[in-house]
């Protein structure tokens, strides 16, 4: 599982960060990709990295302001043009089926794949399958926004052979069996039971993925316990006033969120082109006393999400 900032910054690009755009990318555990907002540009950014757009299965968009949809259409077209046929759901407040449809429309663009909307109007559970469940809450933003908890179900644990050899037990169908949790009647009339020699299970991770917003309960909910916390950071240290009459957080809040919610790390993203080069770095720096772990990101950064040790 990784994380990969295909646009980091706010309102519009500039020539340090492009707008909004996170993959978080399930090689491993689904062979797939979910997009979260996909701001202008975003796929010239993809041509960047080493991400298929048919890998792309689920869109997440978090609100409908134009640096995190803009880019929809045309990476939608894109990806059917690029080898794309499986089906691919949007997620994302009310409007984003309409602005996606007319958009498709009028420019009669036309996919050779399945698009399905999920239009979200309050919080909870809203994919749910036996790898990961995906819940979202309301943000506090000026327009209606989400905020995302993807969970990955915990991993079976691995079969014991050691312990198998230790008994004499060929390898062959019998480890199958046994792996699958089942009782096995071996030829002597031993009756061995899968569930003795399967390991504890590895617990699965937990990544937030934030909109825009003030500092909120929603947002610790969403980011209780998670091992990463992607959250915004439009505002720095001391410019807390500002961030509340524009309906966003500063580093200090995004660390508090952090902190409350016992994340065990923290991302920053959606920076302000006010902030470049050190100053952009210094929005982690000046909350390194709230919570330690604490990264400003940058385009194309890619975070791996370990297990847990």
């Amino acid at each position: 599982m990784q994380i990969e900032f295909l646009g980091t910054g706010a309102g519009s690009p500039s020539k340090q960060r492009n707008v909004t755009s996170t993959a978080l990318k399930l090689l491993e555990e689904r062979n797939a990709i979910w997009m979260f907002d996909v701001g202008e540009a975003t796929q010239h950014q993809v041509l960047k990295t080493t991400i298929r757009p048919r890998k792309i299965e689920k869109i997440f968009i978090t609100h409908l302001h134009g640096d995190h949809i803009f880019g929809l259409p045309g990476l939608l077209s894109s990806r059917s043009h690029q080898g794309g046929n499986g089906p691919l759901t949007i997620y994302g407040p009310k409007g984003i089926e309409d602005f996606v449809k007319i958009s498709l429309k009028v420019s009669e663009t036309k996919l050779g794949y399945p698009l399905k909307f999920v239009e979200l109007t309050d919080g909870g559970v809203i994919f749910n399958d036996k790898t990961f469940t995906v819940s979202c809450e309301k943000l506090d933003h000026k327009i209606e926004c989400f905020g995302y908890r993807i969970v990955e179900h915990d991993h079976p644990g691995e079969l014991q052979v050691d312990k198998l050899k230790a008994l004499n037990i060929p390898s062959g169908p019998i480890y199958g069996q046994l792996k699958a949790g089942k009782t096995v009647n071996l030829e002597d009339g031993t009756s061995i039971d899968g569930k003795d020699y399967i390991g504890k299970p590895q617990q699965g991770r937990v990544v937030t993925i934030l909109g825009d917003t003030r500092k909120s309960n929603a947002s610790v909910k969403l980011a209780e316990n998670a091992d990463v916390l992607v959250h915004e950071s439009t505002f720095a240290k001391g410019e807390g006033r500002m961030a509340r009459n524009y309906y966003h957080s500063t580093s200090v809040q995004a660390a508090q969120v952090a902190q409350k919610a016992g994340a065990k790390k923290l991302l920053l993203t959606h920076i302000s082109a006010r902030y470049t080069g050190k100053a952009a770095y210094e929005l982690a720096y000046q909350v390194k006393d709230i919570f330690a772990n604490t990264r400003v990101v940058n385009d194309l950064d890619v975070i791996d999400v370990p297990f847990k040790g």
